[in-house]
C-alpha cells in the first residue's frame, strides 16, 4: 500500500476512533458523574484517570514500539477504544467507573504515540503539515464525537449514548485491520527477554536526557492542562449558566472544528517559518481563552472564546509533535512520541484534578484564571529556553 493511501487509512481510523473516544468523555462523563452523584473534585479526577494510564505506558511502549511489533501495540489500544464504552451503562457506582478509565486510558496510550511515529516515519520532510492533517482527522472524530454526545445524551439518555460510542470504537478496529501488515516496518531482530528489558531501560534514558524533546512535551502538557480543565468543568458550568446538554457540546464541537481546520495550515507555517514562536502564539491564546471564559453567560460569546480557544490548540499540537519527530532519531520515533504523550498526560490529568481543587475552593472564574495563568508562564518559559536555539535542539 502507497504512503497516501496508508496515511488516508490511519487519518479514517483516527476520525472514528476519537468519535467514539470523545463521545464518552466530552460532555457525557461529567454529567453521567454527576448524575450518580459525583462532586466537581470527584468529577476531575473521574475525568483525569484515563490519562493516568497513558502517564505509566506511552514512553515504555513507544520505545518497545521501536523494538518489535508496532501494529500489535496499536491493535490492542484500538480494542480499547471500542470495548469500555459498552460496559459504561451497567455502572452505577463511582469507584468501578473509576477503574474503567483506568482501562478506557489504554486506548490512548497503546495507540495514538505509535500512529503518530508511524506518520513522522512516512513523512520526513512535510511532518508539520502530515502531522497537521493526522491530527486534524483526530480532531474531526474530536467534533463529532461531543457534538454528537451532548445530543444523545439531551435526547436519549446515557446508555444509547454508550452504546453508540462504542459502535463507533469497533468500525475504527476494523478500519485498521484492513491495513496490510507490510504498512508497518518492524525490527526482526530475535530477543530474549532479559536483552528487551535492557533496550527499553536504555531507551528511556536516551530519551529522558533529551532536553530538546522534554521542554517541547512539556508545552503540550500545559496544553493538556487548561484543555483538561474545560472538558471536566465546561459542562457543568454551562448548566450552571442555564445551558442543556446539547448546548455544552455545540461549544465543544465549534472548539474541535476551528482546531479541525486550522492543524494543517499551521502544521504547513510551521514547516516553513518555524516551530517555536507558534508554539507560543498558542499557548498565549489558550490561556486568554480559559481566563475569559467563566466571565461569560451568553452562548454566542462563548462560542466565539471556544473557537479561539481551539486555534490555540491547533497551533500548538501542529508545531510541537513536528518539532519532537525533527528532534528525534529516525530509530526512536516511538520514543519521542511516547515521551510527549507521557508528559502531555501528565498535564491532561492533572488539570481536572487541580481545576477541582480550585473550582471548588475559589469558584469557576478564580480556578480558570490560574490554569490560564500558567498557560502564559509556559510559553515564557519555553521561549528563553529554546528561543535563540536555531535548531530547537539542546546540548
Amino acid at each position: 500500500m502507497s504512503p497516501p493511501r496508508t496515511f488516508a487509512l490511519l487519518c479514517s481510523v483516527a476520525f472514528l476512533a476519537f468519535v467514539s473516544y470523545d463521545l464518552v468523555r466530552r460532555p457525557a462523563l461529567a454529567l453521567f458523574a454527576g448524575s450518580l452523584g459525583a462532586t466537581p473534585i470527584t468529577v476531575g479526577i473521574l475525568v483525569a484517570l484515563s490519562t493516568l494510564t497513558g502517564v505509566l505506558l506511552k514512553l515504555p511502549v513507544g520505545v518497545m514500539s521501536d523494538l518489535l511489533d508496532r501494529r500489535k501495540f496499536m491493535i490492542s489500544g484500538l480494542l480499547a477504544f471500542a470495548l469500555p464504552p459498552f460496559l459504561y451503562p451497567l455502572i452505577s457506582d463511582l469507584t468501578i467507573v473509576g477503574m474503567l478509565r483506568l482501562a478506557h486510558g489504554l486506548a490512548t496510550a497503546l495507540y495514538t504515540p505509535l500512529a503518530l511515529a508511524m506518520v513522522a516515519q512516512m513523512y520526513a520532510e512535510r511532518r508539520g503539515e502530515a502531522m497537521g492533517w493526522y491530527t486534524a482527522a483526530a480532531q474531526g472524530g474530536g467534533l463529532l464525537g461531543p457534538m454528537l454526545g451532548g445530543v444523545l445524551v439531551y435526547a436519549v439518555g446515557f446508555t444509547s449514548t454508550f452504546v453508540t460510542a462504542g459502535i463507533f470504537g469497533v468500525l475504527s478496529l476494523l478500519l485498521f485491520l484492513c491495513m496490510p501488515q507490510s504498512a508497518h516496518p518492524t525490527l526482526k531482530t530475535q530477543r530474549t527477554n532479559r536483552k528487551l528489558f535492557l533496550e527499553v531501560r536504555q531507551g528511556i534514558q536516551d530519551i529522558l536526557k533529551h532536553r530538546g524533546i522534554l521542554t517541547t512535551s512539556l508545552t503540550e502538557a500545559s496544553k493538556m492542562m487548561a484543555n483538561g480543565t474545560l472538558m471536566a468543568f465546561l459542562p457543568l458550568y454551562g448548566l450552571s449558566i442555564g445551558l442543556n446538554a446539547a448546548e455544552v457540546g455545540v461549544l465543544f464541537g465549534i472548539q474541535a472544528f476551528t482546531s479541525l481546520l486550522a492543524k494543517p495550515l499551521m502544521g504547513k507555517v510551521s514547516d516553513r517559518l518555524g516551530r517555536q514562536p507558534l508554539i507560543i502564539v498558542g499557548l498565549c491564546l489558550c490561556g486568554g481563552m480559559l481566563i475569559l471564559i467563566p466571565q461569560i453567560q451568553m452562548m454566542l460569546m462563548l462560542l466565539i472564546v471556544s473557537a479561539f480557544f481551539g486555534l490555540g490548540e491547533a497551533v500548538i499540537t501542529s508545531s510541537s509533535t513536528a518539532l519532537i519527530a525533527d528532534l528525534s532519531h529516525h530509530s526512536s520515533l516511538g520514543a519521542g512520541m511516547g515521551m510527549r504523550g507521557t508528559i502531555m498526560d501528565i498535564g491532561h490529568a492533572s488539570g481536572p484534578v487541580i481545576a477541582g481543587i480550585l473550582i471548588g475552593s475559589i469558584g469557576y472564574s478564580g480556578g480558570f484564571t490560574v490554569i490560564g495563568i500558567f498557560q502564559f508562564i509556559t510559553a515564557v518559559v519555553f521561549g528563553m529556553i529554546m528561543i535563540g536555539n536555531r535548531r530547537g535542539a539542546m546540548i
